[in-house]
């Protein structure tokens, strides 16, 4: 049974407590003795249950404070996350409804990198999040925009909170082993939920949670290893233990180091499925700028489409396999019978290169830039074999070009020039695309454009600056930018971004 289905009926009772003692024992006894037969896994985690109140818990929200880090944002491709402050991490759990919601506000603790933050000492991020069996969604006030790239993570998080992994663990087969660490012993208990992830959960002999290794799918990453670590067990009532401190790695580098000051166990959690979200469905929205060139809006975020003599150019497979996927069924629309011969990626941030696994898979070439080459040439090595993908199920294997400063494709009659954006805080690597012919600049993070008519900031956006200068640098004669978010505008309102009028 899926995690994201609503749990069944209550489990069984408890075993007695002399029963419940004796066999939690034996498994740690066990530990020393590899030659003894392993610790008996529903045992082991039936004590587990009644040591941090699991058996008794329907719901709980905690709230807490720290440092993080933004998972897939790396300013140097393969090194670690950009840092960040959390004010504020509040989740709230329905575990019978494998639902969740997520409130925080983050800034970021070093000038460089990406993740949707504003640049550093200009304020926070403000996001909630929610998940709720097979749906992923944000909230800005009233409006729910649904996030099916978010799903693997957020079930994921749910699952690995100490009694949820507990409760997920009852459900999916658990086995269990002795081992020791530290010199302390532990039983590990290990399970998988198919297509979402695998779990061992380190319980100390107190029954506690003091660990959990999982792995996820991730669109990019491929089967993605997270270490989550639980501190200073404590009660806080109802007859249930939580514990005062997480701190968490994924991808081999930090992500959450939090200290909660406020749980509150079985408090009301309700969570709906809006349904916009429950009836989401990738869309394209396609509109030709130019002979040959098309905008394929519709979503968070964007691509284009080149058309050449015998083949197409797509710029951008973002976010994961179906918003991708979508993308390259319009592209096959608007231009039947011609391959996609090669996608551009404009760098390596995992929002702008979570759909390249469909991309080769489709059959094409990838364009990346020289620093990001050999990153996703480890990265795609990586198996998806949790949830396998599109690259996964078409048997096919990486084409990458890696371009160094610059790269033309070209069919004798249109050329597409592929330039690094120079001295940008945002990624190194970072690129941008060039149709000379039609005066149009291809660009994702470096400018967003703000809605109609609004006044410039106050204070320039430091991308939006490199931008214009690296424009300058070329000595492009820009009429129109087609933005990887937002909306195609003319050069105009770049230079009013910046105070240029």
């Amino acid at each position: 049974m899926p995690l994201s289905a609503p749990f069944p009926a209550p489990f069984p009772a408890p075993f007695p407590a002399t029963l419940r003692a004796a066999a939690l024992v034996a498994a740690f006894v066990l530990a020393g003795c590899a030659s003894m037969p392993a610790p008996d896994a529903m045992a082991v985690l039936r004590q587990a249950e009644q040591a941090t109140g699991a058996a008794v818990l329907k719901t709980i929200t905690f709230t807490g404070a720290g440092t993080g880090h933004v998972f897939g944002q790396a300013y140097v491709p393969g090194l670690a996350w950009p840092g960040l402050n959390y004010s504020v991490l509040t989740r709230a759990v329905d575990y019978d409804n494998a639902a969740m919601r997520e409130d925080f506000a983050r800034s970021r603790s070093e000038p460089t990198g990406g993740g949707a933050t504003p640049l550093m000492g200009q304020g926070e991020a403000r996001v909630t999040a929610f998940v709720r069996g097979e749906h992923a969604w944000n909230q800005a006030g009233n409006a729910a925009a649904p996030a099916p790239v978010a799903l693997p993570g957020r079930v994921h998080d749910l699952w690995t909170t100490p009694h949820g992994a507990i409760k997920a663990a009852l459900r999916h087969a658990p086995r269990a082993e002795p081992r020791s660490e530290g010199g302390v012993n532990y039983a590990v208990v290990s399970f998988t939920a198919p297509g979402q992830l695998r779990a061992q959960v380190w319980i100390d002999p107190a029954g506690l949670v003091a660990r959990i290794d999982s792995t996820m799918p991730h669109p990019v990453a491929g089967d993605t290893r997270t270490t989550t670590w639980y501190e200073g067990w404590r009660d806080v009532g109802g007859g249930v233990k939580f514990p005062q401190r997480m701190r968490q790695n994924q991808g081999g580098y930090p992500v959450l180091d939090i200290a909660f000051r406020d749980v509150k166990p079985n408090a009301p959690v309700d969570i709906q499925t809006p349904d916009n979200v429950r009836n989401f469905a990738e869309r394209v929205a396609s509109t030709q700028v130019a002979e040959g060139v098309w905008y394929l809006a519709g979503g968070s975020h964007h691509s284009v489409l080149i058309e050449m003599k015998d083949h197409l150019v797509v710029v951008e497979a973002p976010l994961y396999d179906g918003r991708s996927a979508a993308a390259f069924a319009e592209a096959k629309r608007l231009v039947p019978g011609k391959p996609i011969r090669f996608v551009i990626n404009s760098h390596h941030h995992f929002d702008h290169a979570g759909g390249l696994r469909a991309a080769v898979a489709e059959g094409a070439t990838l364009v990346t830039s020289a620093a990001a080459k050999p990153y996703f040439e480890r990265t795609f090595a990586n198996p998806n074999s949790v949830a396998p993908d599109l690259m996964a199920r078409s048997g096919r294997t990486p084409s990458i070009i890696g371009v160094a400063g610059r790269h033309v494709l070209s069919d004798g009659s249109r050329s597409i020039e592929v330039h690094e954006i120079q001295g940008s805080v945002h990624a190194q690597g970072f690129q941008m695309v060039w149709l000379p012919k039609e005066r149009l600049l291809v660009q994702a993070d470096a400018y967003t454009p703000a809605p109609p008519n609004s006044p410039p900031p106050p204070v320039p956006n430091g991308n939006n600056v490199v931008l214009v200068q690296n424009i300058e640098r070329l000595g492009f004669n820009v009429d129109r930018i087609l933005p990887l978010h937002g909306r195609v505008v003319p050069m105009s309102e770049l230079l009013a971004a910046i105070g240029r009028r």
